[in-house]
């Protein structure tokens, strides 16, 4: 059921970030045929142009998306983890709130919440692995989604988050 959710959670985030890049493409798009229709008097030919572009972009993200291979992304569960982090590179990344990381988190973990990711880019190495996790899974997601989205290949979330290392009966950590 937590692996439905996550899956789900997943992709309406990145058909949100689809849905607003292919905006951002038209509204450019609309301005540069704009100008050409508003010379030449015709406008109907805006619409097949535009949903020409909207079926190239979905046949190629429908391309990338079945080219992923399974649990490319993801840490599926607590020994996935425990293992990942014997590698003494690994960088943990609690992407909660300062209040949520302070009342308990996974050992050696550093903060930096979801919202401030793009601006502690510094903290986060390209050359090392790095785990991504939350409370329940939709925030690491968001949070690997940007990063790979930003070049970032060496990130993965763990869905299982804080609640799955709690339930599993696991160290907690607190500042």
């Amino acid at each position: 059921m937590f692996l439905i959710s996550c899956k789900k959670s997943i992709q309406t985030i990145f058909w949100g970030f689809l849905l607003g890049i292919c905006v951002l493409f038209t509204l450019g798009q609309n301005s540069v045929l704009a100008g050409s229709l508003a010379e030449t008097g015709v406008i109907a030919q805006e619409s097949p142009a535009i949903s020409e572009v909207a079926v190239n972009l979905e046949s190629e993200v429908d391309r990338f998306l079945t080219s992923i291979p399974s649990g490319y992304f993801t840490i599926a569960n607590v020994a996935g983890l425990k293992t990942r982090l014997k590698n003494p590179q690994t960088v943990l990344v609690d992407v909660r709130e300062p209040s949520e990381y302070k009342s308990g988190h996974i050992p050696n973990a550093i903060n930096i919440p979801l919202r401030t990711l793009a601006q502690n880019l510094n903290e986060i190495p390209r050359d090392r692995p790095v785990v991504l996790y939350c409370s329940t899974g939709y925030r690491s997601a968001m949070g690997v989604m940007t990063l790979h989205l930003l070049g970032y290949e060496n990130v993965q979330g763990f869905p299982p988050s804080f609640a799955g290392w709690k339930a599993s009966g696991e160290r907690i950590a607190s500042n």
